[in-house]
């Protein structure tokens, strides 16, 4: 693995209730350098809370505390909240799911991208509007004069998204964080999004985290891989040798996907094992 931007040991989300509070995020430790790691798992494992928490995103009814959770050796979890602003964006991104519900809806997504550049950069509107401009001729939009004077409801889905990527990139961050960027696109688009998305963050040299339920695509994009469920991770794996898996949750989640190379009907039900709740991560390192 890479020199490590990001360090995060035995992270924890609870959530307080009327009776007894639900730990959404449960022991959570990873590292993120200059590289794609994937965090996958079943809506609710706890993929996206993990996610929020780095950025200190959380409702506040949650309760976040770790054992380290550090990025470039500066302590998160201490940061001040306005601290905490100055990293958002400019250190760390969030792409996060769908642009109908990210995109300010009355700005026009110009100046939106504009307005990203200059929270973090000392520059004149008319700088940041050339920034603004060759961002989105970064990301493969046509026109992106046309394109920088529509609002968020005059574009597609597609393009949408690959506008919340310039806006997420434009500060030059050193990660992003992807949380389903592409779980509202249709098949084609999302490879098309995707591919801005690997073409950029290499060329920046830029970490990045991808959360999704999607094995298949995690596998193909990323170098490695972090399985979660009920709040916890499983196992660590290199995208290229996912499919030889160990933990029976990931095995699991392999056999559930359709095949193409042989017929399979129906499709296996994942059975859940409680010891999962307390067991052993499986991965390069065996962790208790």
């Amino acid at each position: 693995m890479t020199e490590p931007l990001l360090e995060v040991e035995n992270l924890r989300v609870r959530f307080a209730g009327n009776r007894t509070g639900r730990d959404a995020v449960r022991g959570v430790s990873f590292r993120v350098g200059r590289e794609k790691l994937g965090i996958v798992g079943e809506s609710g494992s706890g993929k996206s809370q993990t996610g929020r928490a780095l950025l200190k995103l959380t409702p506040r009814s949650a309760q976040v505390t770790a054992t380290r959770m550090r990025f470039r050796g500066e302590d998160l979890l201490t940061a001040s909240e306005r601290r905490m602003r100055e990293i958002r964006g400019r250190s760390i991104s969030m792409i996060l799911q769908d642009p109908k519900f990210s995109l300010n809806p009355l700005m026009k997504v110009g100046e939106q991208i504009v307005e990203a550049y200059r929270v973090h950069h000392q520059a004149d509107q008319k700088t940041a509007r050339e920034r603004a401009l060759k961002m989105l001729e970064a990301v493969h939009i046509r026109d992106a004069e046309r394109v920088f004077s529509l609002l968020p409801h005059e574009v597609s889905g597609g393009m949408g998204q690959r506008i919340m990527i310039a806006m997420m990139l434009i500060p030059e961050p050193d990660i992003i964080i992807a949380d389903e960027p592409t779980s509202a696109l249709d098949v084609t688009v999302r490879r098309q999004v995707l591919s801005v998305l690997n073409e950029l963050v290499e060329a920046r040299d830029t970490g990045l985290i991808l959360i999704s339920h999607d094995l298949n695509l995690v596998a193909s994009f990323c170098d490695r891989i972090l399985v979660m469920y009920a709040g916890r991770v499983l196992e660590e794996i290199e995208a290229r040798n996912l499919r030889n898996a160990r933990h029976p949750y990931t095995r699991a989640l392999l056999d559930s996907l359709p095949r193409l190379d042989r017929h399979v009907d129906p499709l296996h039900v994942p059975q859940r094992d409680p010891g999962w709740l307390d067991g052993p991560v499986f991965g390069p390192e065996e962790r208790s």
